[in-house]
């Protein structure tokens, strides 16, 4: 996650270099985003194969060594696809990660929201870092950050974390696709409905992920420094309450969980749109941050639909739909603000979370039970 998070502080610091717009740059992170949405179907894939454990050590590995490749793009075509394996490598992290953890818990809201609180942790450290590091050596060094976090996360997972038997070490690869069974899987109605949702929350947090600090600086006149602080605030606000939204998952329903959520998005939007002081921005950071605690509860409610046979490749295959669609919201975000501002863009990410709030409330009062 640093190695994904480094880049956002420093975009208008790259763009200004290359010569780019918001959207090409918005281009490159889309890319980046797109490819971390294709590794997650072989990830869980391999996963079965090899287990869970090796997945994940490449995975942090890779992206150790991308990071550190970006630091020395010479232009930006080499900038774009060093931004795009980043988002490969890292994207073989996420669903392997979360079926080692459905194998060992039983509360598994609970211990989604924890583990995803590893992207709040990089979002306190990474934009306070960047910064401060791009500030009195350039960008170049402060990307390399995520090479620099790597190496000891590698060394301790490689150290402590015990692997577990994979589920189908004897089948190939090509056996474990089964595209009738995977095409039975993705058309049910539950995991169709819970995918619509997490398409429309996962598009927010890719733009929010990729252009919150430009957003601050561009839109309202606060500083690189300034904006960063808040953008790792917003990164441990969803920390902090993300862990909540899984255990009111757990206890009260996935829904009203995902439904707190994205209500407060569209709170949180509106304030960050209309006001630009301290306070305005810190009550948004604080809505935002909440909202985006979503996977907490749309994570667990894919997971619900899934046999414990599914969840390792299903979810990858599940996951890998949804983000492919989600991964177009830095490219979108970007070119809305080239062409109508800030504003605008952001206030499309708002109406976007109001979709998901009206398919939620549609689906209780029509009594559906996707």
């Amino acid at each position: 996650m640093v190695g994904r998070l480094a880049i956002s502080p420093v975009v208008p610091t790259v763009t200004a270099e290359f010569g780019v717009s918001n959207a090409v740059i918005g281009t490159a992170l889309s890319g980046m985003w797109l490819a971390y949405a294709l590794t997650q179907f072989p990830s869980g894939i391999l996963a079965d194969r090899y287990g869970e454990r090796l997945v994940i050590l490449v995975s942090v590995g890779g992206t150790g060594l991308v990071s550190l490749g970006l630091a020395f793009s010479p232009h930006f075509a080499v900038f774009l696809v060093g931004t795009v394996l980043l988002g490969g490598a890292a994207g073989l992290h996420y669903s392997v990660a979360t079926t080692f953890l459905t194998r060992i818990y039983d509360d598994v809201g609970t211990a989604v929201g924890i583990h995803n609180g590893g992207a709040p942790v990089a979002g306190l450290l990474t934009p306070v870092a960047v910064a401060w590091v791009a500030a009195r050596y350039g960008w170049r060094p402060a990307i390399a950050v995520g090479a620099f976090i790597a190496v000891p996360t590698f060394v301790l997972f490689a150290r402590y974390v015990r692997p577990t038997e994979p589920r189908k070490p004897d089948r190939s690869m090509r056996e474990q696709i089964d595209p009738g069974a995977l095409l039975d899987i993705v058309t049910r109605p539950s995991i169709v409905f819970s995918s619509a949702i997490a398409i429309l929350a996962d598009f927010t947090w890719q733009a929010l992920a990729s252009f919150l600090p430009t957003f601050l600086i561009e839109h309202h006149g606060h500083s690189t420094a300034l904006a960063s602080t808040f953008f790792a605030a917003y990164f441990v606000v969803q920390g902090v309450l993300q862990i909540g939204v899984g255990a009111l998952s757990d206890r009260y329903g996935r829904d009203l969980a995902t439904g707190v959520c994205l209500l407060s998005g569209i709170g949180g939007i509106g304030v960050l749109v209309g006001g630009s002081g301290l306070l305005a921005v810190s009550a948004g950071i604080l809505l935002l941050g909440l909202s985006m605690g979503w996977g907490a509860a749309v994570i667990p409610r894919v997971m619900d639909h899934l046999t414990a046979e599914e969840r390792g490749t299903a979810f990858g295959f599940v996951r890998t739909a949804y983000m492919i669609v989600a991964s177009t919201g830095s490219i979108v975000v970007g070119l809305f603000a080239d062409r109508f501002g800030w504003g605008t863009s952001f206030l499309l990410l708002g109406g976007l979370m109001a979709l998901g709030v009206a398919l939620l409330v549609g689906n209780r009062v029509l009594g559906a039970d996707l």
